[in-house]
């Protein structure tokens, strides 16, 4: 069975267990946010050394996005799937059973090793599954719902879980589920070949990359997020990536079986739309990292209530990407689509840069939630296919890869730019004398500000760089043609 001869209901069915995956993965973000203070009483870690519990995570999972989607193409998407089911499940088990700091800081990098084969690979295997743009376009809306709202489920499903049974249980959850996905992937999804080590087996372009972007994110992670980006060890570490990248791009340009060939970067559709990506989902970290501190720090809400507080909003994207992600592609242009839905996105940031000290949630949270939310659920879907629609189909995995490396990368650097400049901010507020809660309101609004300036940026973007459709043209593609490619 090839991908062009299943059936619908096959695929569809396929479809689904693919995006079952890839939300385990996408929930492992973040739903060990809401769990590190029991996972500090058990296991006894100090406050500075317990980061390494989501860093660990983080420095594998995003470091190894790029070169897992390359040897999806290479090697074939379904034996990278099914591998980094198997990691990924077995770190899990030993996360739940972990009996000393350092089993778990292990076992969560051996996770994030897993994570990054796994999400590596799946939007490639979505879009060989659907080439007809309708479908296409149907697909990458439960897909986009599940990239983009997972994040806030993980928090929900963290606090449920944490506090109802034991932190234990957001590790112990990821088997049952590995497993079935991958007896389900194994049975439903057909077995590609691959083009073959042979033509792009290049160790050195491996090594060169994986060690910028792991680099890259512990940057972002360690010394940026804990001394400032103009701390000493901050600047030496990212011009050490920077020196890294650019010796990847000179062996790449010169390798006669590039890893990643720079061909791909040539098309200004894939090459922009991953940059606004990066841009939107810097600026969206505002609104899940500093919308839970607002809530926990000022309005005094535990786990769960945050959790549930960001379901509306989980609720409102699901229903955008499932229902009219699709229509809204086929009659308009993923492009047309877009930029509307990032104006929303910006729309809300303002608004929450405006939200008061004594605020509550349903009068200054909740309806801003909302609009970001339509704004992400109408804005994913199309930019996740205008990533995509450039890239042939032997480059599938290599483009998927890097579409999940412009987005983690993208959201580590907003997090930390972020998160550094509402502290220090902060600060500065509090040694001023302003009261403890107007001191961080104060941090989080500039914080907002900015993370709205990154997405008006990604706008820019899309209008200046991204190639307009012609009017109505998705709604007319021929069979096989990517969505975002209909003209």
């Amino acid at each position: 069975m090839t991908a062009t001869t299943m059936t619908d209901r096959s695929r569809w069915i396929a479809l689904y267990v693919l995006c079952a995956g890839m939300l385990m993965i996408v929930l492992d973000v973040t739903v060990v946010n809401v769990a590190l203070p029991s996972i500090q009483d058990d296991l006894g870690f100090s406050q500075s050394s317990l980061a390494w519990v989501v860093n660990a995570y983080l420095i594998a999972f995003g470091g190894l996005l790029l070169l897992s989607g390359r040897f999806g193409d290479l090697l074939g998407r379904k034996r990278v799937l099914m591998a980094g089911l198997g990691v990924f499940t077995g770190a899990s088990l030993l996360c739940g059973i972990a009996w000393s700091q350092e089993t778990l800081v292990a076992a969560r990098f051996i996770q994030g090793v897993g994570g990054a084969m796994t999400s590596a690979v799946i939007l490639g295997m979505i879009f060989t599954m659907f080439p007809e743009p309708r479908e296409q376009a149907k697909a990458i809306g439960v897909y986009g719902f599940v990239a983009s709202a997972g994040g806030s489920i993980g928090l929900l499903a963290g606090g449920v879980l944490t506090q109802s049974i034991n932190y234990h249980w957001i590790f112990f959850v990821n088997v049952p589920i590995g497993i079935a996905t991958a007896i389900l992937s194994q049975r439903l999804i057909p077995r590609d070949e691959g083009i073959g080590l042979r033509q792009g087996a290049d160790v050195a372009g491996a090594v060169l990359i994986t060690s910028c972007l792991m680099l890259t994110v512990y940057t972002i992670v360690k010394p940026a997020a804990e001394n400032g980006w103009g701390s000493g060890e901050a600047i030496g570490l990212m011009a050490l990536s920077l020196a890294l990248l650019a010796a990847f791009i000179v062996r790449e340009s010169r390798a006669a079986t590039p890893l990643v060939p720079l061909r791909i970067f040539r098309s200004r559709t894939l090459s922009g739309a991953n940059v606004v990506q990066a841009l939107t989902v810097a600026g969206m970290f505002g609104m899940f990292f500093l919308g839970s501190l607002y809530l926990q720090r000022v309005l005094g809400y535990d786990a769960l209530q945050i959790g549930l507080s960001f379901l509306p909003g989980t609720l409102v994207m699901g229903t955008l990407s499932l229902k009219f992600a699709e229509p809204l592609m086929m009659r308009f242009g993923a492009r047309r689509v877009l930029v509307p839905g990032l104006s929303l996105v910006a729309v809300g940031l303002l608004l929450f840069a405006r939200v008061p000290v004594d605020g509550s949630y349903v009068a200054h949270v909740l309806p801003v939630m909302i609009i970001m939310s339509v704004g992400i659920g109408i804005s994913f879907p199309p930019l996740i296919a205008l990533a995509m629609a450039s890239a042939p189909p032997q480059d599938a995995g290599l483009a998927s890869g890097v579409v999940n490396t412009s987005a983690q990368v993208g959201g580590a650097i907003g997090l930390a730019v972020l998160a550094t400049v509402s502290a220090s901010h902060t600060a500065h507020l509090a040694a001023a004398g302003r009261s403890p809660a107007e001191a961080l309101v104060g941090g989080y609004h500039l914080a907002f500000f900015i993370a709205a300036g990154l997405v008006v940026a990604a706008i820019a973007v899309a209008l200046l760089v991204l190639e307009a459709e012609p009017h109505g043209a998705s709604e007319h593609a021929p069979a096989g043609e990517p969505v975002a490619d209909a003209a």
